[in-house]
């Protein structure tokens, strides 16, 4: 069985993008997910910050940090799991 890379890589992309937009934006409103927040994209994504503009910052990092993950890991399994 083959992956589709591309695929992988736009699924775990939009879903971690969107995990930290509704984190930053629940965190901004109520301070939940605060020090998770900090820890994971604070110290990984430059400029992050948690504000409105952080969610959409947060969303563009995270679709491209995943993205570009589940393409390699998507390219990697194929080229492995050869029959």
């Amino acid at each position: 069985m083959k992956i589709k890379p591309l695929a992988l890589g736009l699924s775990l992309g939009i879903v971690w993008g969107g995990v930290l937009f509704a984190t930053t934006l629940l965190s901004y409103f109520t301070g939940y997910g605060k020090s998770f927040l900090e820890v994971i994209a604070g110290s990984v994504y430059p400029g992050y910050t948690i504000s409105p503009l952080g969610s959409v910052l947060a969303f563009f990092y995270g679709f491209v940090d995943l993205g570009l993950g589940g393409v390699i890991v998507g390219w990697l399994y194929n080229t492995f799991a050869r029959e």
